[in-house]
Parts: structure tokens; sequence; C-alpha cells
């Protein structure tokens, strides 16, 4: 058996820019946008209909939060479809040795 040889340079530490740090804020941002106008459209109408605010009060902030959830849900498959996967090592393997065996065939 051999040794396993040490690759010979260190792999770079990924560091994440400013847009990809602040990118799950802006996401939630504008879930919460989307909530506040389905509960405000769904308040007013409401208040169309003549319906006491008794009976108003527990509904826009439910329709709101469902709102809220399916936003974010939706906006979260959205920015996965954009995601791009780091690029594959080039004839190194993962660990920095040559992947000899993949060549013939086994």
């Amino acid at each position: 058996m051999t040794a396993a040889k040490q690759p010979d340079e260190t792999p770079e530490q990924f560091t994440p820019s400013l847009r990809d740090r602040l990118r799950p804020l802006e996401l939630l941002g504008l879930a919460a946008v989307f909530a506040a106008f389905t509960g405000l459209v769904t308040f007013f109408v409401l208040q169309e209909w003549k319906v006491d605010w008794f009976d108003r009060w527990p509904l826009w902030p439910i329709v709101a939060g469902v709102s809220f959830i399916v936003s974010l849900v939706v906006l979260a498959m959205l920015a996965l479809v954009g995601y791009q996967p780091p690029p594959a090592p080039g004839d190194k393997g993962v660990l920095g040795e040559k992947d000899e065996h993949l060549g013939d065939g086994h």
C-alpha cells in the first residue's frame, strides 16, 4: 500500500459576497411585501362588504400569513432554479490525487 500524497496547494477558502449573504433577507422582505399586500386587500374587501370588525379581525391576518408562507416557498424554489453549483475539479481528484483508476474502465 502506498501512502496518499498530500496536495501541493491548499484549497482557497470560499467567502460569499455581500449580495450572496443578503439574499435570504431579500427573499424574506419580498415575501413580507406580498403578505402585507394580500392582507390589506383582504381587509379592505371585507370592509366593502360591511363585515363587522369582530368578524373581520381573524380573517385578514390568516390570509396574510398563508400568503407569506406560500410566497416564501415559491421564491425559494425560484431561487434554487438559478443556482449554479461550483465547478467540478479538473483532472485532479477530490483529495488532490489523480484519478488513475477511472481510465482503465473499472
